[in-house]
């Protein structure tokens, strides 16, 4: 079984949990109620005919099955404000809990305190986490196309429209930016990640990148350190970056959003 599989077992067994205690019916009720999704295709650029800054999706993250523990993050919300006042368009929130620490209590907090739209991070694998996303506050949700077959990902992926959200299509080969143009996704990440062995290749953005078609904004995921990091990914084409643990594990968080901004514009206007 690889960590991919593993993960979303576990996400199935507290999903079912979940659904123990509330129906779909509720759920949707739920997210009926909410107030409309904040655009965050426009928030990352999507409308712009010049797409001159890169965008920065701040993550709230405790830990990850490669790092283990990254942060404590006793206050989500205060790490999310400060993410918002340097600048980030989107803050993401780990809502899975056994590998990330994560929680849809998370999702609330956050939701409740930031101005911008929030990903709500976690491996979607059922209609029902997609309803409960958007009855949580979120705008976004994700998508692993590794994860989902061609009809699950056509259908979810229709399903967020359908709710007012947009959805991150995380994808890791060429093959699955085929499927991911297929469906019609707006926004297409790149994860620099290995599934199967957590190991990062960040030399795969750059070959990617370029086998996504112009309109869909693309962003570049993991592995982000540093400034050096940031202008690779902007130079071969990166629209935004998904930041996490660089973010949660510096004492100034909100400077070095800043630092990556810069960063990356200058790269862009070099292209």
């Amino acid at each position: 079984m690889s960590v991919l599989q593993d993960i979303i077992a576990g996400v199935r067994e507290d999903l079912d949990a979940r659904k123990a205690t509330l129906t779909l019916a509720q759920v949707q009720e739920r997210a009926a109620q909410q107030p409309p999704a904040l655009d965050a295709f426009a928030a990352l650029g999507g409308n712009d005919s010049v797409r001159a800054d890169l965008k920065v999706i701040a993550e709230v993250k405790r830990r990850s099955p490669s790092k283990g523990e990254l942060a404590g993050i006793a206050d989500p919300a205060a790490l999310a404000r400060q993410y918002e006042d340097g600048g980030a368009s989107v803050i993401s929130v780990l809502t899975e809990e056994r590998r990330f620490g994560g929680s849809l209590a998370d999702l609330d907090s956050v939701r409740a305190a930031v101005q911008i739209p929030v990903l709500r991070k976690d491996f979607t694998c059922d209609p029902f986490m997609i309803y409960e996303a958007r009855a949580h506050g979120a705008d976004l949700v994700l998508l692993i196309v590794a994860a989902l077959s061609d009809e699950e990902l056509r259908d979810y992926l229709a399903l967020t429209h359908q709710l007012g959200m947009n959805a991150v299509v995380e994808t890791h080969t060429e093959e699955e930016i085929a499927r991911a143009v297929a469906v019609g996704a707006k926004i297409i990440g790149i994860n620099v990640r290995n599934l199967k062995t957590l190991d990062v290749d960040r030399g795969i953005f750059a070959a990617l990148a370029s086998k996504i078609p112009a309109g869909p904004i693309v962003i570049a995921e993991s592995g982000v350190r540093d400034v050096d990091d940031v202008r690779q990914y902007a130079a071969h084409g990166a629209q935004a970056i998904l930041v996490g643990e660089a973010l949660v594990t510096d004492a100034t968080p909100l400077d070095r959003i800043t630092e990556f901004k810069d960063a990356g514009a200058v790269a862009i206007s070099s292209r």
